[in-house]
């Protein structure tokens, strides 16, 4: 299994990468409904509140992923 440049499994870096940018976004996009609402537009802020779903969604399945990595994957080390 080889190890990037953080000294972490590249799929873990990877996952965990995934996982805080869905819930960045999804943090976001509560912004965004709010501000499709403010502006009388909920079809709109139907449109973000799925794709806030999706994000959601995706950041648990990174989550579902990541707990099922060997325990060697998620410390950054190596299988010999």
């Amino acid at each position: 299994m080889a190890t990037g440049e953080t000294g972490f499994d590249d799929v873990a870096y990877d996952l965990v990468s995934v996982q805080y940018h869905s819930l960045k976004a999804g943090h976001d996009y509560g912004q965004y409904v709010r501000d499709a609402k403010n502006a009388g537009r909920d079809d709109i802020a139907s449109f973000f509140e799925d794709v806030m779903a999706q994000d959601s969604a995706r950041a648990q399945k990174c989550h579902d992923f990541l707990k099922d990595l060997p325990k060697s994957a998620k410390d950054g080390q190596t299988a010999s």
